[in-house]
């Protein structure tokens, strides 16, 4: 068996590295590019960023159906669109693990919850989710006992390795400033180094406040590349 990949190339392309590993049973595609399945996260991920097969993932996708990609820069091939693109960080936790439980009051979020937690998508939008994203690992809410709103929510996504990404972290704008989402975040954190994981996660550079607050936290910047929003044309 081959060694697995230094953690660097593996947080270099997690996506593909989810993709073809751990999180095989979740994908559709073949070759040298893979996508999550219909009704996850829209995003694809390839053996090389630089040079993308994305022949091989006509079969594996619709007309005007739109993916997230990372690493990719070059010109869009006959057939396809860019519909947008900017700078991603990507950061891994450097910190030692926070000492107790800072959100014992969550709710394991699940199927029954899927309403409200889209409906907080719709909102917040924290990146590239769809309704069985969930599937994926933990997802942790904070609920409003006087509502019933789902306040806050974060969860996990990709997984390579030792690597575990926390991702849809968003809190509803009716309670911002409270810290929830931070609260939410530690609890996977200490989950995830109690189980032996390194947290990582990709935050927009342009989101300055979310990208200073994660450093204060424990995380520390690893690079930043190119994500794109693609399409067929």
């Amino acid at each position: 068996m081959a060694a697995a990949p230094p953690t660097d190339a593996l947080l270099d392309n997690l996506f593909w590295h989810a993709l073809i590993g751990p999180q095989a049973h979740f994908a559709a595609g073949h070759g040298e590019v893979r996508r999550f399945a219909p009704g996850f996260s829209p995003i694809v991920g390839f053996a090389d960023p630089l040079h993308p097969r994305l022949d091989e993932l006509l079969a594996h996708c619709a007309p005007g159906e739109q993916f997230y990609c990372d690493g990719w820069s070059g010109d869009a091939p006959q057939g396809w669109k860019i519909d947008a693109q900017a700078l991603m960080r990507k950061m891994i936790w450097r910190a030692p693990m926070p000492t107790q439980d800072e959100a014992p009051d969550a709710l394991r979020l699940g199927p029954e919850h899927l309403p409200q937690i889209m409906e907080l998508v719709s909102l917040t939008r924290p990146g590239p989710f769809g309704p069985r994203t969930i599937e994926l690992g933990e997802y942790f809410g904070l609920v409003d006992q006087a509502s019933g709103r789902l306040m806050a929510m974060a969860g996990e996504r990709c997984t390579a390795g030792t690597l575990r990404e926390i991702s849809g972290v968003c809190t509803h704008p009716d309670f911002q400033g409270r810290g929830l989402a931070r609260r939410l975040m530690a609890r996977l954190i200490r989950r995830q180094m109690l189980r032996g994981e390194t947290p990582v996660l990709h935050v927009m550079s342009t989101n300055e406040g979310a990208v200073a607050l994660y450093r204060r936290m424990g995380f520390a910047d690893h690079r930043e590349s190119v994500v794109r929003v693609i399409s067929r044309s």
